[in-house]
């Protein structure tokens, strides 16, 4: 008999017969959605619902990326470069989504990727996160740009990871780590591209800052928005009061809402390999690097002892021009060599982008934007709805394209459109 942790949870068999019945890809019946759910069939469909429930800033902020938006532009489009082919006649019942990554095993190839500020598009967010994660037994990756206490979220799923924005201070480098051990955190990735700010236009655009400075434009965006205002905001202040980021560092940090304080970003550019050796040396569990785009760094990484890499340009954020992860995830992936899990995030919306990325050398991915957007519109039941909406597509694309498990996800079961040999399909 199957292990029920190899089934998806989009996936169902029939209760009588677990070796023999067939699988069959279902979404979650109607009646068991809330009605704000019922319509949501795609990630897709959480950004559209989102940009109605939260306010301008707010939605600014999570959606958009820096200058341009080319880079989070390229990062969707360079999966429609690939196509699919894929064989028949194969039988695909037996088909599983379970993964090893980094010593434990995870009910499907995909997690949720640190967002900062999480708490502020949804009440309590980074919990709602943690919590539907730990149910669906993927990871979720808690952000050192947010604001609950990252004690708080070790207590509510104890296998999340913790991301950090380190300076170039060994001081404060120890005073964090030591913090995240003393919460029992096991696992920590470290993002290592954002040595300076970006330029992020559509922030001043959308009147977005941190922390976000009082006006009457605020207000009258708050107004227009009274669910998130009331729900999210509101609640947040009357319940635990004002937010403050809880995280970058090993004391506390500034409010979210302030008319004069500035946000500390410490010495970012200061940080080097040196600092990345100081850290793997001192922190003992698993530790991955975040913001990888280079072979040449990837092999860095890979000699100083990280456990993993994440191949990724911050979701578009920092420098825009930079180019989809998955353009150059392929090249990591030779060069690393198996030596560590290679692992990416960045413009992933489909289960058939999670299995491309896989084809392309990818071990896991993380997902970001969307199990925000659903966050804040349903909390957790929306980030659990999110999840079944992305496995049943994977599993669903699995039979489709006539494999029973990820290793079978190879090249030759991908074509780049722009290189077609119509005579070798």
């Amino acid at each position: 008999m199957k292990d029920s942790s190899d089934i998806p949870r989009g996936i169902e068999r029939s209760p009588t017969n677990l070796d023999s019945a067939p699988v069959r890809d279902i979404a979650p019946a109607p009646a068991a959605l809330s009605r704000r759910l019922r319509g949501i069939l795609s990630l897709d469909d959480f950004e559209n619902a989102a940009r109605r429930h939260l306010p301008r800033p707010i939605f600014g902020y999570v959606s958009g990326a820096s200058e341009t938006n080319a880079s989070l532009r390229d990062n969707r489009s360079a999966f429609g470069e690939f196509g699919f082919v894929p064989r028949v006649l194969v039988g695909v019942s037996e088909r599983t989504q379970k993964v090893e990554l980094l010593g434990r095993s995870y009910a499907a190839p995909f997690g949720i990727a640190p967002m900062g500020i999480s708490a502020l598009s949804a009440y309590r967010g980074d919990l709602v996160l943690a919590r539907a994660a730990g149910e669906a037994n993927i990871p979720m990756v808690m952000s050192g740009s947010s604001l609950i206490p990252l004690e708080d979220v070790a207590k509510a799923n104890p296998a999340a990871w913790f991301q950090a924005y380190l300076p170039g201070e060994p001081d404060r480098i120890l005073g964090l780590l030591e913090r995240v051990e003393r919460a029992g955190f096991e696992s920590l990735m470290l993002t290592v591209d954002t040595a300076v700010l970006a330029n992020r236009e559509n922030n001043v655009r959308s009147g977005f800052s941190t922390p976000l400075r009082p006006s009457l434009r605020l207000a009258w965006d708050g107004m227009m928005r009274p669910n998130w205002t009331l729900n999210t905001f509101l609640r947040t202040l009357l319940k635990h009061g004002m937010p403050h980021f809880e995280n970058s560092y090993a004391t506390r940090g500034a409010p979210i809402l302030a008319k004069s304080v500035m946000r500390d970003f410490g010495a970012k550019d200061h940080l080097n390999w040196r600092h990345l050796e100081l850290i793997r040396e001192r922190w003992k569990g698993r530790l991955v690097l975040k913001g990888v785009m280079a072979k040449e760094d990837a092999c860095m990484a890979r000699d100083c002892g990280v456990d993993g890499i994440v191949v990724s340009n911050h979701g578009g954020r920092q420098l825009d021009g930079a180019v989809s992860p998955l353009r150059v995830l392929p090249a990591i992936a030779d060069a690393v060599g198996g030596a560590i899990p290679v692992m990416m995030d960045g413009g992933i919306r489909r289960g058939s982008d999670v299995l491309k990325a896989i084809a392309l050398g990818a071990k896991f991915v993380f997902v970001g934007r969307p199990f925000l957007y659903a966050a804040a519109i349903a909390g957790e039941a929306g980030v659990s709805h999110a999840i079944d909406i992305l496995s049943t597509e994977i599993s669903r694309n699995m039979g489709l394209l006539g494999i029973n498990s990820l290793g079978e996800m190879g090249l030759d079961r991908l074509i780049h459109l722009k290189h077609i040999d119509v005579g070798s399909i």
